[in-house]
């Protein structure tokens, strides 16, 4: 088992709200991670919705993509954990606070992010999974 430390209600509400509960998650990429230079695995070709200079845009990006769902929440995990500017969020232990924290990072382009993912951990009491 993977011991991250990222609180599991931000996991469940960020695959929630990327993935619309899983129903768009092409190459089984339940958390919308792009395939940067850095990535080496396969790869899925996309239109997405970025906020660019404060404007929402229709761009076309290639994002990670996985034979299962496993290795997406393992991917992600590992995408969070080693990235050093993430670091910061690691000093909290519940969702709503990594959420934010992972936003001033700047994990995403919605500047609503963070209010989303807050949003979906208390609609659906999913801090009760960070006990």
């Amino acid at each position: 088992m993977l011991i991250t430390k990222i609180p599991a209600s931000f996991t469940v509400a960020e695959a929630a709200d990327e993935s619309g509960w899983g129903v768009h998650a092409p190459g089984m990429n339940l958390f919308g991670v792009k395939a940067d230079p850095s990535w080496h695995g396969p790869i899925t070709t996309r239109r997405t919705r970025e906020v660019i200079h404060g404007q929402p845009t229709i761009v076309t990006a290639n994002f990670r993509a996985y034979t299962d769902w496993l290795g997406s929440i393992q991917d992600h995990a590992i995408f969070l954990t080693t990235n050093p500017r993430y670091q910061p969020a690691f000093a909290y232990h519940s969702g709503a606070l990594f959420a934010r924290a992972v936003a001033a990072a700047g994990y995403a382009t919605d500047p609503d992010y963070a209010d989303k993912i807050v949003s979906i951990i208390n609609t659906h009491g999913l801090a009760a999974l960070d006990t």
